[in-house]
């Protein structure tokens, strides 16, 4: 049977299309997915906003050390993360390898997490980055400009850009971020030539610093860091060799942003002095870095740094819509989500359903909080203190899990393969970063008030942790309900374009 009527009447196979159901190949190098990754940790605004947070809220100097203690982890889960890039090529990443070690119900519950989490993160970020763009009218034009107004105003933009070429998206991202991580740079070399009393002080990474009841907290606040250097198997399709591009650039990724952040946030303890540091950031807040690149290095460049703290946030909020059109498309070719989100755009290749789904996501959540937002009589941080800061750590908290959960999928899709042996080392590396993440997801839920300055018996605390819990749940039941109506469709979750490549070809076979 080889007409298209025939084909329809085959459960669990969906009739080709064309190229419409596969992304581009060959659209990212090196350079243009290293970009796109970094651009989601969005450097400046960790420097300025969660590094001073950290310092402050948390009350621990060896912020330093923290980020060289997670940078070795995320190193040890990349080495089992990054095998499995060669095996796996899916847009659906986190979920894919899920599936392919653990099965397909706990792919499709992955596949949920991610959708939420990466969507939280991204939505989150419109809330700091409308109030910076207000404070700069504020500022510089002296004009009142609520929030929510650029915040909109960006989503739309970010919107239309993803429905272009990645490789376009890429190049708006490059510049961003190298512009950001100049003047990130700059700022640590001037704290350097110029240090407070204490000197080049190396106390920030002495282990004694991180005692305290605070170091579980730290801990989560500081991954929340890292977040984009895993995205790299995301854009795997869209590479024109995969299975060398993806691991090199998660290393690259993941070992830059460690000793980047290491290297900045002492260079924040040396400019003010370790012992100096937490009253500082206490006193400054998300001010301090302004403080003192103006002390050193003038008014002008604080400015500008002013400036691209804003530009570097639209860059992370670019790179998370990019990810989240993609986890969509990859849900929508598997049939997890309805089979619209599963084309792409023949014009630019890009998933363009996905992409109209992430805008039309953030755009309602904006004007949730803009409606709810009681500026004119009560605290005018609201957007960032709620928006920012609940939707990043439940985006967080989802990516943690992801993070492990795909450790545990490592070990089992190599032992199932007979490659244990082969691949002793990386179930080893996957085990030890697996416990590592699970005992910081177990601090995320736990330390949840402080995360989000709820307190300890507000219902914020169980509330915005369990919309991931029950992201969880709903996949599962998804994943449960697929395999019992559908069990061929529930044989393709993770399969990604290898099922799409096996459906073209039953199509043509006569």
């Amino acid at each position: 049977m080889t007409t298209e009527s025939s084909n329809k009447s085959r459960p669990g196979i969906s009739t080709f299309k064309g190229e419409d159901r596969a992304l581009r190949a060959g659209r990212l190098g090196t350079g243009g997915l290293l970009l796109s990754v970094l651009a989601a940790t969005a450097p400046l605004m960790v420097v300025a906003g969660v590094m001073p947070t950290t310092f402050a809220v948390m009350g621990i100097v060896g912020q330093p050390l923290l980020f060289v203690v997670l940078g070795v982890v995320l190193v040890l889960f990349s080495v089992g993360y990054a095998e499995m890039s060669r095996h796996v090529h899916n847009a659906g990443a986190f979920y894919a390898y899920i599936s392919r070690g653990l099965g397909g119900t706990a792919g499709a519950s992955a596949a949920l997490v991610a959708l939420v989490a990466y969507n939280a993160l991204q939505v989150g970020i419109y809330g700091i980055f409308g109030f910076e763009v207000s404070g700069l009218f504020a500022t510089y034009a002296d004009l009142s400009v609520a929030w929510w107004i650029p915040a909109l105003v960006a989503a739309l933009v970010v919107g239309t850009l993803g429905w272009l070429k990645i490789d376009v998206n890429a190049r708006v991202l490059g510049v961003l971020l190298i512009i950001e991580v100049a003047l990130v740079v700059i700022f640590d070399i001037a704290a350097v030539s110029d240090p407070a009393a204490q000197g080049l002080s190396l106390h920030a990474f002495n282990p004694d610093t991180l005692s305290g009841a605070g170091i579980g907290t730290a801990l989560c606040f500081c991954i929340a860091a890292f977040t984009g250097f895993e995205q790299a198997p995301v854009y795997a399709e869209e590479t024109s060799r995969p299975h060398v591009l993806v691991p090199r650039v998660m290393f690259l990724a993941v070992s830059g942003v460690a000793v980047f952040f290491a290297l900045s946030s002492w260079a924040l303890t040396v400019a003010t002095g370790p012992s100096a540091i937490l009253g500082e950031a206490q006193k400054q807040s998300a001010g301090l870095l302004f403080g003192l690149t103006e002390d050193r290095l003038g008014a002008t460049f604080t400015d500008v740094l002013h400036f691209l703290f804003v530009t570097g946030m639209f860059a992370a909020l670019l790179s998370f819509h990019n990810v989240v059109a993609r986890y969509a498309f990859a849900m929508g070719r598997e049939g997890l989500l309805p089979a619209a989100f599963g084309r792409t755009n023949s014009a630019s290749g890009a998933p363009g359903t996905g992409s109209l789904l992430q805008t039309a996501v953030s755009v309602v959540v904006i004007a949730v909080f803009a409606i709810a937002d009681d500026k004119p009589t009560g605290d005018p941080t609201e957007p960032v203190l709620h928006l920012f800061t609940w939707f990043g750590n439940i985006g967080s908290l989802g990516v943690i899990l992801l993070m492990a959960a795909a450790s545990a999928s490592v070990v089992v899709f190599f032992v199932r393969r007979g490659a244990a042996g082969a691949q002793a080392w990386r179930l080893i590396t996957s085990t030890l970063a697996g416990i590592a993440l699970l005992v910081i997801a177990v601090y995320t839920v736990k330390d949840f008030d402080v995360l989000v300055g709820a307190g300890p018996d507000s219902s914020l605390s169980w509330v915005l942790p369990g919309i991931i819990g029950l992201a969880v749940l709903v996949g599962l039941a998804q994943g449960l309900v697929m395999r019992a109506r559908s069990p061929e469709a529930h044989a393709r979750i993770g399969l990604g374009n290898e099922a799409f490549q096996l459906e073209k070809a039953a199509e043509e076979t006569p």
